[in-house]
């Protein structure tokens, strides 16, 4: 095949702007092949080079006394006692869903997956975070079936259960939807792999799938806004196959149990180029690879199509040479691929041979560690301006209001479509705050959340960072589990805009504000930039996925209200109701300040709930919709009614920080109230639960009528 001439077109389509084009000239002195314009392109992109965002990553807290392995690896590793390690991360495959959302979303699980078990670690859980456009959007519903069969046919088949996650709609996503995916894994602490090579001469080994030519351009693709081209970008989406995965999964933990690896990367973003590059950088050694050798799927396939493809299920690794039978007999044993493709080099060189001719010979160094570091022009988000004029929020209609939204409404439309029991150590299944699974073979158990509230970050990123953080928290607290470490998933628009850019490092400074605080260093995450159609950015959804530890289950707070219970609040409610869940269901408004996120009491609350958690029978924390939302959906989840005595809006409805609803028998409640006050914690019995209505003041409702809006609510709109 002739090879395209480098025109001012074809290096702009490759996402690379004109300047970093004469970088690329200064450093290799000439003008590159069109196997090396890809190769810079994939490896500059901002998906694969965060050339954007480092500089405001290197300020995240990313260690502590629990951290084995902070970012930077393929995925963060937390100690868990016992010489345990979890192993986790949360990664965006926001443009392949909206293109084409069952791919898009399995492929999205498929490859976090890989950066789990990549790392030596068995998957034991998997979540997810999804922001949909307004339902009215004539792509809405078309891209939520889509994207939640991706996720569950995959996580289904691979078998691993999926015991969490959240669900949004706002019109900023209706060009953009987010597909914000997590895995975690259990492993020895004493046998992580990382992706670090090391020794010259050593073979690279190409594991797993057979190359093709989908995903060619899927990482550049990425980190490009879309138009009304968006269409034309379908093949640069990825095609998934679970049953595959599962096979390279106990193909390479098998491996890894045999002694033969040294090194090993999955194959993800940018495929063969980024994996090649990224373990020879970090060991400081060049890579030589011999394309003819490559799997190959489709007949043809240049140069530029292998390193550039991003077909699934595929692993690069370097290999114990004295080993290589032992490997190929593990990997012809669960039917899949293992070819020497090439070796590692003294030099700093990534050459690339095919068919007899050099298509790249590049210094390695330079594709990775020395990729361009923007210092991007911010501006500061301003003020947001005071909430006035709130209109009548009667305490009924505005309960309706929330519960009938499909943000809000009951999920389990889409969670009954993944599998949340396979393995058998599923505790707590979706529905609740965190989920939480068994360490098998242990009194152990894990809890995993995610979490942020974009309404929030948007008004002001610096309290809506702090508090995606915080909610986190509380969600592992309300379940009795100590939060460890969190990941983070970065979804914003353009950052060449320094409105967006200013929203970017308000949160990050938010974000690093709250995890130091809670001891919840960060130990992995991902960036997803450029979320934005003709021009509009979707609102900053930057995620939190967090992780707790229960030393044992007897810990685990996971009861329902029984009648005569008391609902006893912990925190102090002072009715605040910018930017609140109500306002925005029932009028349309988004109007005020997020509400400001106490650090201490945060931390304050959550210990003083999990030391206490004998006297109580169950428990949420406050978010979205205040006390009344909460009050609802644990009455429900029980089958009784709730009487709250006061009716008044910003007590009902009001988003306070720091705050949890617990249930306790009457006796239990007094105990708590008078440990509260010693401990100078605001704890106050605010209700009871019980009988067949829901009674706010003087308004009440049918339970069975309200339970009916809020249990059908998500499938209509969806319809």
């Amino acid at each position: 095949m002739t090879e395209p001439s480098l025109t001012p077109e074809l290096i702009a389509s490759h996402g690379l702007k004109p300047d970093e084009y004469q970088r690329i000239l200064a450093i290799i002195g000439r003008e590159p092949t069109f196997t090396e314009l890809g190769i810079f392109s994939a490896m500059w992109n901002e998906h694969c080079s965060y050339k954007s965002s480092k500089r405001w990553l290197r300020t995240l807290p990313t260690t502590g006394p629990q951290v084995i392995c902070g970012p930077g690896e393929n995925a963060g590793v937390v100690d868990i006692g016992d010489g345990q390690a979890v192993i986790f991360k949360m990664e965006s495959h926001n443009h392949p869903s909206y293109i084409e959302p069952h791919q898009g979303a399995a492929t999205g699980v498929g490859g976090i997956l890989r950066d789990v078990f990549t790392m030596g670690a068995r998957p034991i859980a998997a979540m997810n975070s999804l922001s949909f456009g307004v339902p009215e959007h004539p792509k809405t519903s078309h891209l939520v079936k889509g994207v939640v069969e991706g996720v569950g046919s995959y996580g289904n088949a691979f078998g691993v259960p999926t015991v969490g996650g959240e669900v949004r709609f706002h019109r900023s996503y209706n060009g953009n939807c987010l597909v914000n995916a997590f895995a975690a894994g259990l492993a020895d602490a004493d046998k992580i792999f990382y992706s670090v090579a090391s020794g010259v001469g050593m073979p690279v080994v190409y594991l797993g799938a057979k190359t093709g030519r989908d995903g060619v351009g899927g990482a550049t693709m990425a980190s490009a806004e879309f138009d009304d081209t968006i269409e034309e970008k379908r093949p640069t989406v990825q095609v998934g196959d679970p049953f595959t995965e599962k096979r390279l999964l106990e193909a390479c933990l098998e491996l890894m149990a045999s002694g033969a690896v040294i090194s090993i990367q999955d194959m993800g973003a940018a495929g063969l180029t980024c994996s090649a590059v990224e373990m020879g950088d970090k060991g400081g050694l060049g890579i030589k690879l011999q394309l003819d050798d490559v799997p190959q799927r489709e007949p043809n396939m240049t140069a530029y199509e292998m390193m550039l493809s991003e077909s699934q299920e595929r692993m690069l690794m370097v290999l114990k040479p004295e080993l290589e039978a032992v490997a190929r007999a593990i990997f012809v044993k669960w039917d899949l691929d293992f070819a020497i493709v090439g070796e590692t080099i003294p030099e700093d060189r990534f050459l690339i041979l095919h068919g007899n001719e050099i298509k790249a010979d590049l210094p390695l160094s330079k594709l990775s560690s020395s990729a361009p570091e923007y210092d991007r022009p911010w501006v500061e988000t301003p003020a947001a301006a005071p909430l006035e004029n709130v209109p009548k929020i009667g305490a009924i209609d505005g309960l309706r209001a929330l519960i009938g939204s499909p943000s809000y409404a009951h999920k389990a439309w889409v969670y009954e479509q993944y599998d949340s029991m396979v393995m058998a150590d599923t505790v707590v299944a979706p529905g609740a705050g965190a989920g939480v699974v068994r360490v098998h073979g242990t009194g152990k158990a894990l809890a995993f959340t995610s979490d942020v509230t974009p309404r929030y970050v948007k008004a002001n990123p610096f309290e809506g960072g702090k508090q995606a953080v915080a909610e986190a928290y509380r969600n592992l607290c309300a379940v009795g589990a100590t939060p460890l470490a969190t990941t983070d998933n970065l979804n914003f628009g353009n950052p060449e805009k320094p409105e967006i850019m200013g929203q970017f490092v308000g949160a990050i400074k938010g974000i690093g504000a709250a995890v130091a605080a809670l001891d919840m260093p960060i130990v992995s995450g991902n960036v997803s930039l450029y979320n934005e159609t003709d021009g509009s950015g979707i609102m900053p959804t930057p995620t939190i996925g967090a992780v707790g530890i229960l030393t044992s289950l007897d810990e685990l707070i996971a009861g329902r209200p029984v009648a005569g219970d008391a609902a006893v609040l912990i925190g102090m409610t002072h009715g605040h109701l910018g930017q609140s869940a109500v306002l925005a269901e029932m009028f349309g408004i988004e109007a005020g300040d997020a509400p400001p996120v106490d650090l201490d009491d945060e931390r304050k609350h959550g210990e003083f709930l999990r030391a206490n958690r004998a006297l109580l029978r169950a428990a949420t924390d406050l978010a979205d919709g205040g006390l009344g939302l909460a009050a609802f959906e644990m009455a429900e989840g029980a089958g009784l009614g709730v009487t709250l005595p006061v009716s008044e809006a910003g007590f009902l409805f009001g988003e306070d920080q720091a705050r949890y609803l617990v249930a306790c028998d009457p006796t239990n409640a007094e105990k708590l109230v008078a440990a509260g006050k010693a401990a100078g914690v605001p704890v106050a019995v605010v209700g009871s639960f019980g009988g067949d209505a829901v009674a706010f003041g003087a308004e009440s409702a049918a339970l069975a009528e309200l339970s009916n809006l809020y249990r059908s609510a998500f499938a209509k709109a969806v319809a």
